[in-house]
């Protein structure tokens, strides 16, 4: 009896962790995802500078391909530890055993090389002014239309100020981005009636805050952390897992032989 209700205990618990590591492997993808986009976006602004290096340095542990690759397969390996425990396959339990504890192998190798700390400077930023003076022009439509989706997201103007298109480029009033309202011309008006529907703030402090890490960089660490501990934790249970249903499976044979020896005895 106390083997059963420790065995329902044990499946139990597998089953949350499974839960879990689903939920987690998603949560990573996801976020991953959405730093991807937004770090290619910071990545052509700060081509060939040290803004560039930071980013990557920053964001490499979490947008790594090896990373997203594991949480894809952890998802495929919690499903097949789900099933192995509902059907209580030793099999199926082993193959996830040794799948997790390769995952974290690989899992902490990738942390400790891709982890790096960047050198960033505020000064740096002024090096972003670099590439403001090919907006618009035909060739650069990529890196206009680059300046338009950062502005538009991050609701911020120029590099320090908006003064800064005026000054690097031929333009007479800042990108229609800028403004808190867009509509066509709307830069234009506000440049000459109201300077407060422009943004107020600069991109390179918000590039700088970006790179220095965002919290939706700070939710994936803290995943890639609490994925690691649920690893261990679900290693550790399926090892008393196996270990319960193997002896449960040695026992009826124990058993059965005892009275078999038994008998020649009593006669």
């Amino acid at each position: 009896m106390a083997r059963e209700d420790a065995l329902r205990c044990l499946r139990c618990l597998l089953y949350a962790l499974n839960l879990l590591l689903w939920l987690m492997s998603a949560l990573i993808l996801g976020g991953a995802a959405w730093i991807r986009d937004t770090l290619n976006t910071v990545l052509t602004l700060t081509a060939h500078t040290r803004l560039e290096e930071a980013a990557v340095l920053s964001y490499s542990s979490a947008v790594h391909p090896v990373l997203i690759t594991v949480c894809c397969f952890l998802i495929i390996v919690a499903t097949v530890g789900f099933c192995g425990t509902l059907r209580r396959d030793l099999l199926l339990l082993s193959w996830y055993f040794c799948s997790l504890l390769v995952i974290f192998c690989v899992e902490l190798a990738s942390a400790v090389w891709t982890y790096d700390e960047s050198s960033l400077q505020r000064s740096d930023m002024i090096s972003l002014k670099t590439r403001m003076p090919n907006y618009g022009l035909q060739r650069y439509q990529w890196l206009t239309h680059t300046w338009n989706s950062f502005q538009t997201q991050f609701k911020c103007c120029g590099v320090i100020y908006f003064t800064d298109w005026l000054e690097m480029t031929e333009l007479e009033w800042p990108p229609d981005s800028c403004c808190s309202n867009q509509y066509p011309g709307c830069a234009r008006h506000a440049h000459l009636h109201d300077l407060s529907e422009l943004h107020q703030q600069g991109c390179g402090p918000k590039i700088y805050s970006f790179i220095r890490g965002t919290k939706q960089l700070q939710a994936l660490r803290f995943l890639g952390v609490s994925i690691g501990v649920a690893q261990i934790l679900a290693m550790a249970l399926t090892l008393m897992l196996l270990w319960v249903l193997h002896y449960g499976r040695k026992s009826p044979e124990m058993d059965s032989a005892s009275p078999a020896e038994s008998a020649p005895a009593n006669e």
